[in-house]
């Protein structure tokens, strides 16, 4: 079952699982979970329903007693597992694919994730054997629990003086959307429809902004934001309607955390090097690690870190139980945002004034002998020139006086990843090009 990934269960429903798959996960999900209890919700997807009565099926089956939220953002699980001290919760979303897709998000104790080192490998292998039927069959409640987060998420709201336009994607955001910010913005694509009718719900694709940015100049709005389809990532567009990186928005939330409390602020390997020069002044340390959910929340919390980002738009709190959340990381930095404008700071000044380089964004090849390819392009550029430092926790890091790459296999796509950063625009160019010609040679169709 080629679903199993290194973060979750995903994959093209019907051919890369299956209902019967689904039920053989509900069967064994108690005893890998250790809990009789499971929380459990799911998006707006077409096949989401069917998945959430196969899941269902299967946790009753083995004695489980499901506890359903019905429509739901996956932070809003996280809060809820944590929140209600369940053992075991589920979302069933594919997050940022497209609608022929979903998938399972598991969550354990204190909504810490589980991935493919700390429970999924051993799924995996679970499901490979006919399930037994628990002592008792269990049951299904519904637990009404949205208005719950809605009032959590309520407290969070900055008084507003800026236009906004925001794009929900046609995603599981739209939920809270109007609850929390009112009539005033320009909304678009609010309506909750997994077909996605409008656009893909991945809003690092630029492919997906041409919308939201055409409404921020005709409506001269401050800021744009748009949401993906489970409403776990959140990316911005400033008023000239040009796309934020999604890295930078960690430094514009240390005005947010820092100048009240000092402490540590966790990001990922691609992370530019703009956003530590930026934090320190502020008294935050920054630390790297690998990318991902499975990996971001327990070293948050391990390194007793105030908050953190990703540059695929995941931004983590220690306030929200070490999860991510979209809305959440919304509302924080519209806060930011905010005061910004009451000094005379528009958007894409605060932007400007935290970015120093230049930057490739991440650029994915399909290659399929990763680590060849991996090896061609290290030790090309090894031999150039020695590296000030590196890291191979995710990939390879290596950072010279002037630029740094970063290359790494997706751990959710089969795809070879490569981001380059540089103080000078040429030797960006220059460092890219030769990158390219390398890996174009073990590039597939």
């Amino acid at each position: 079952m080629s679903a199993f990934k290194a973060y979750d269960i995903r994959g093209v429903y019907g051919e890369e699982f299956t209902l019967d798959d689904v039920f053989r996960i509900g069967s064994y999900l108690p005893e890998l979970l250790q809990t009789d209890k499971i929380l459990v919700g799911r998006d707006c997807r077409s096949s989401s329903p069917a998945i959430y009565e196969a899941l269902s099926d299967g946790l009753v089956y083995a004695g489980a007693e499901v506890h359903y939220t019905g429509l739901a953002t996956t932070p809003m699980i996280y809060y809820l597992t944590a929140k209600y001290g369940y053992r075991g919760s589920v979302q069933i979303t594919a997050s940022h694919n497209p609608k022929e897709y979903n998938g399972l998000k598991i969550s354990g104790p204190a909504a810490m994730p589980v991935g493919k080192d700390n429970g999924l490998g051993l799924l995996e292998q679970m499901i490979k054997k006919s399930p037994s039927p628990g002592h008792t069959r269990g049951k299904i409640l519904d637990v009404d629990l949205r208005q719950e987060y809605a009032s959590f998420l309520t407290s969070y709201i900055p008084d507003n003086q800026l236009r906004l336009a925001i794009d929900s994607s046609n995603g599981m955001a739209g939920l809270f959307l109007q609850e929390l910010m009112g009539n005033q913005p320009d909304y678009l694509f609010l309506e909750l429809d997994g077909t996605f009718p409008n656009h893909e719900a991945n809003p690092l694709d630029e492919n997906n902004l041409h919308q939201l940015k055409k409404e921020v100049l005709t409506k001269k709005s401050d800021l744009g934001v748009i949401f993906d389809g489970d409403a776990d990532r959140v990316a911005f567009i400033d008023e000239n309607g040009s796309a934020i990186p999604p890295d930078l928005i960690i430094a514009v939330l240390g005005h947010y955390f820092l100048e009240k409390e000092q402490g540590n602020v966790l990001v990922d390997i691609r992370t530019s090097r703009s956003v530590e020069e930026y934090l320190l002044p502020m008294g935050g340390k920054v630390h790297t690690w690998r990318v991902g959910r499975a990996y971001a929340s327990p070293k948050l919390k391990e390194i007793n870190g105030i908050y953190g980002g990703e540059l695929a738009g995941h931004y983590y709190f220690r306030d929200f139980y070490y999860s991510d959340s979209g809305l959440l990381a919304f509302l924080m930095a519209l806060k930011v945002f905010n005061r910004m404008k009451s000094l005379g700071i528009p958007v894409s000044s605060l932007i400007n004034k935290i970015k120093k380089y230049y930057n490739s964004g991440e650029i994915n090849f399909r290659i399929t002998d990763k680590q060849s390819a991996i090896k061609a392009l290290c030790d090309h550029f090894l031999k150039q020139e020695t590296p000030q430092g590196s890291m191979d926790f995710d990939g390879y890091r290596y950072d010279f006086r002037d630029w740094w790459f970063n290359v790494r296999s997706s751990n959710t796509e089969p795809y070879l990843r490569l981001l380059i950063e540089s103080k000078f625009e040429d030797l960006l160019k220059a460092k890219l090009h030769e990158a390219t010609q390398i890996l174009s040679l073990f590039q597939t169709n």
